[in-house]
């Protein structure tokens, strides 16, 4: 019975505090936090979101498909969450790659018209601004690392 004690101390240890985190890993993280409670407010109050973001009022079909969006940013926040906590250097590397190109797919989606430009807007100034800061923290550790 003391070894499940044990288990549940670290597990919730590690919760509050990532041992061995470097700072790109925590800017991922971060980031990651910021996209969980945006996907909440857009699953749990989409009529709010849909205001905030000044889109049209949404029909009982498209609350609904915007409920399933907010589901799917959730996803990705948990995602970045624990690969932020766990210090997965690949899935930093990996999200430096793919975050510069969101600016470009909104201003596509904007152009088609498939989504307003406030929510193009909104995910390419939190996806760029958020690229910035981890690369430049990763930057900042890779050139303490080198040996002199």
């Amino acid at each position: 019975m003391e070894t499940v004690t044990t288990i549940y101390k670290e597990i919730f240890r590690r919760l509050i505090a990532a041992p061995g985190q470097s700072r790109a890993a925590k800017t991922v993280e971060a980031f990651g936090w910021l996209i969980l409670v945006e996907g909440a407010a857009v699953l749990l109050l989409p009529g709010f979101a849909a205001a905030v973001l000044h889109l049209p009022t949404l029909d009982q079909q498209a609350e609904n498909y915007f409920r399933l969006i907010g589901l799917l940013v959730s996803g990705v926040g948990m995602l970045y969450i624990a690969s932020g906590r766990l210090n997965a250097e690949g899935f930093i590397f990996a999200s430096m790659l793919d975050r510069p190109l969101v600016p470009f797919a909104m201003a596509i989606l904007w152009y088609l018209d498939i989504i307003p430009w406030p929510l193009a807007l909104v995910f390419s100034l939190q996806d760029f601004g958020s690229f910035l800061w981890t690369l430049r923290t990763w930057r900042a550790e890779r050139v303490t690392r080198q040996p002199q």
